[in-house]
């Protein structure tokens, strides 16, 4: 038996281009949810960056129909 606690990799994050494909959505669309402040993201510079496990847990909470 091994115990590896804390030795984890860290999620990666993606860009818009990344998102709107994981969701089947247009680049459009992305935007416009993040000028509405819906989906969860972070800024690089003048990038937009997700974590696609926030990115699903949004949809499954169902504040992508927000």
């Amino acid at each position: 038996m091994s115990n590896e606690v804390g030795n984890t990799v860290p999620e990666k994050w993606v860009n818009l281009e990344d998102v709107a494909t994981h969701l089947s959505v247009s680049h459009d669309t992305i935007r416009a949810w993040i000028r509405k402040g819906t989906i969860p993201f972070s800024r690089a510079g003048k990038q937009y960056k997700f974590k696609l496990s926030e990115v699903d847990e949004w949809v499954r909470e169902g504040k992508i129909s927000e």
